[in-house]
């Protein structure tokens, strides 16, 4: 149980990126792509989860000064570090295995998010900005090592809405953070000492503006999707209403435990999901 734990496989759904280039280009269904997927996928799966578990050990002594990460395997020392690395390299191994079954070019695509991870558990997420923006990239890569595991062409459309949707949920997770730590923010993560008050309240402003004017362009070229538009806002405002809240700001945690979120984001995939069908 306390494996499971720190491999967090709630956190596969952010993998689920992977099926959005064939979704919104219209083969998703289509039984060779749907069987292409799945080995891609796990991939993603195997590598996101060996990354937490390299990151939990890179943080142990940060997370023991968290008021809910110290309840994690490691800091609270149910998993000892060398087993949790093991474990890593075990998974990475496999992914990177699946990722060569699968192609080259996809193989590629998840060395990039890899060394991204392991870059951002080590250095870049002690930078500000970067440490935002790296989490955003690593939903980039997803994106784009969906569209070449299915073989179609990310628009430029989608590429800037899940971009700016990114920066968004990230922005969302720092500031939720910030929020929860107040004074003791700087001890757990460098970075949220030097964000000034109202700067991250700003960035998700623009940023969810960005994501509603992006994806409302996308639509305009497919009609019947534009009524999806509602939707993706009242998705977006129910997040941000969730962060000011003061809760968990991760988009995994929010999803699954906001009942009204997870509901809004169900009807949307069910209304690409008709739009692409019909």
């Amino acid at each position: 149980m306390e494996i499971l734990r720190l491999l967090r496989p709630q956190q596969w759904l952010k993998n689920l990126m992977l099926f959005f280039p064939p979704l919104f280009g219209g083969v998703l269904f289509t039984p060779e792509v749907l069987r292409g997927l799945a080995i891609p996928v796990l991939a993603f799966c195997l590598a996101s989860s060996a990354n937490y578990a390299f990151n939990d050990v890179l943080d142990a002594e940060k997370d023991a000064l968290h008021p809910t990460k110290k309840k994690r395997p490691i800091p609270a020392g149910k998993v000892r570090k060398h087993k949790a690395l093991l474990l890593s390299g075990l998974l990475f191994a496999i992914a990177f295995a699946s990722a060569i079954w699968t192609s080259w070019p996809f193989t590629t695509m998840l060395t990039a998010y890899v060394v991204l991870m392991a870059s951002y558990s080590i250095w870049l997420k002690h930078i500000v900005l970067l440490d935002i923006f790296c989490i955003a990239a690593g939903f980039l890569l997803r994106l784009e090592a969906g569209g070449v595991a299915a073989a179609v062409s990310v628009s430029s459309w989608l590429f800037l809405s899940v971009f700016f949707l990114a920066v968004f949920l990230s922005t969302g997770k720092r500031l939720c953070e910030k929020l929860a730590l107040d004074d003791g923010a700087s001890l757990h993560r460098k970075t949220l000492a030097h964000y000034p008050e109202g700067y991250l309240d700003g960035l998700m402003l623009i940023t969810g503006a960005a994501t509603m004017l992006t994806y409302a362009l996308y639509t305009i070229g497919h009609a019947p999707l534009v009524y999806t538009v509602p939707l993706c806002c009242l998705g977006l405002f129910r997040y941000l209403y969730w962060v000011k809240k003061g809760n968990s700001g991760d988009p995994t945690e929010a999803l699954l435990s906001d009942k009204p979120l997870l509901a809004i984001s169900a009807l949307w995939f069910f209304s690409v999901v008709a739009w692409r069908l019909s």
